[in-house]
């Protein structure tokens, strides 16, 4: 199904190195596509390198290049909401900005617009250090048990949402990882659609990731804050 108008976010946390090539690659494929209207926009989470300057001239050459900054750093959860709630057009993609997908992949996602409101991504071989994996592996099960999510990779960083699946699901209270399983939780309690697609993951060429190790306080508020949203959606 063909689709006439784009928001593309991609959510960045001191990634001079990558978002460049994150950023133009995003603008040649949307121009390949012909969709009519489209923007992407960088969510910059208070970085700290150079991220900000580059957006910045990225989208003084190209109108469609949108620069949102957070003053204070929000954490992967806060950027996501940020670049829901600042998105223009009825579908929104959004994507790591790391270099570890590759963003011509969005056309197996389109390929699902006519039966699905949101289209999630799943990693085919996941390029991450084995520690992530088990890690990813914890909150599955966890999400599972506590909240029946069902995805096979519910935390994959690219996704195709209908913008009107994010007002729906209003409040999304949590933060860091658990923003992602709220969002699908609600939206599959809501009765709307899901439809899965597999995507390749690379390994990551600049810069470190940013998610907290097993004992971290962002991990442990993670945890408390599943719990929580379990309760609260009891």
């Amino acid at each position: 199904m063909k689709i006439d108008s784009l928001s593309v976010f991609f959510p960045a946390y001191n990634e001079e190195d990558n978002i460049k090539a994150t950023v133009e690659q995003a603008l040649q494929v949307l121009e390949k596509l012909k969709i009519s209207q489209y923007e992407v926009l960088v969510v910059d989470d208070a970085s700290r390198d150079g991220t900000t300057e580059i957006v910045k001239q990225l989208a003084l050459k190209d109108k469609h290049v949108k620069l949102i900054q957070h003053k204070i750093n929000a954490g992967y959860g806060g950027a996501l909401k940020t670049g829901f709630k600042h998105s223009n057009y009825a579908w929104v993609a959004f994507a790591d900005s790391d270099g570890q997908f590759d963003f011509r992949e969005i056309t197996k996602f389109l390929e699902k617009t006519g039966q699905a409101d949101l289209i999630l991504g799943y990693r085919l071989n996941r390029a991450d250090p084995f520690i992530r994996k088990v890690l990813t592996f914890g909150w599955k099960t966890i999400a599972l048990i506590l909240l029946g999510l069902t995805a096979k990779d519910y935390s994959c960083g690219f996704k195709l949402v209908k913008r009107k699946v994010f007002d729906a699901v209003q409040p999304l209270e949590s933060e860091e990882k658990v923003t992602q399983i709220e969002f699908l939780v609600k939206a599959k309690r809501k009765g709307y659609k899901f439809a899965e697609v597999g995507v390749h993951h690379y390994p990551r060429k600049f810069g470190s990731p940013t998610g907290g190790s097993l004992f971290s306080k962002v991990f442990l508020k993670s945890i408390l804050d599943l719990f929580k949203l379990r309760w609260k959606l009891r």
